[in-house]
């Protein structure tokens, strides 16, 4: 019976050392290092206005309707789209009938939107939605092709809103993964911010 307790005691007295260790000190040494040296990642990159208002996240993609803003890519995320707490894909194929009639329906609504030739090429990020729905990036020719249409309506110079996209297209990551992005949030701020 005594060695029964012993072996019972060594596993509470583990069981609550490993308690401090792995939920108490490791996760506040982890959190301690991310505050001093990735401030802004570790506290979900937030953008805010010069009034201090947070406007959202350079992580995550909101939507833009308007014909002075550039779009974000179509999202699945939650019945409205954009919704955080519900991230997630379509989950429809490439064999998939409704998710061929929703492209050919954002192709044709982009065409139009932006004043385009009926054959002119959409680019795929322009009508397909991101596996998370969230996606705060373009790709640079979707940017560029939403470019007259932003121009237009905000009375700018078109030279003016492609300096705009080139100041906030982010690059690849190391110079070899991933590809060029436009972050939407970062540029349409930038938009408001010289009106």
């Amino acid at each position: 019976m005594k060695t029964l307790l012993t072996e019972i005691r060594r596993a509470l007295v583990s069981t609550l050392i490993l308690a401090v260790v792995c939920c108490g000190l490791y996760p506040l040494v982890v959190t301690g290092i991310s505050q001093l040296a990735f401030k802004d990642k570790a506290n979900g990159s937030l953008i805010t206005d010069k009034d201090g208002i947070v406007r959202g996240s350079t992580l995550l993609g909101q939507n833009f309707s308007g014909d002075g803003y550039f779009h974000p890519r179509p999202s699945a995320a939650g019945a409205n789209g954009y919704d955080a707490s519900a991230s997630s894909g379509s989950n429809l194929g490439p064999t998939s009938q409704k998710l061929a009639d929703q492209i050919k329906e954002r192709v044709g609504s982009y065409r139009a939107e932006n004043n385009l030739a009926a054959d002119q090429a959409v680019p795929a990020d322009a009508v397909t939605a991101s596996g998370s729905g969230l996606d705060p990036h373009i790709s640079p020719a979707n940017a560029l092709l939403q470019v007259e249409r932003v121009a237009r309506a905000r009375k700018l110079s078109p030279d003016q809103v492609k300096s705009l996209v080139t100041a906030n297209t982010d690059e690849e990551d190391l110079g070899l993964l991933g590809d060029d992005g436009v972050n939407v949030l970062k540029l349409n701020l930038a938009l408001d911010s010289i009106q």
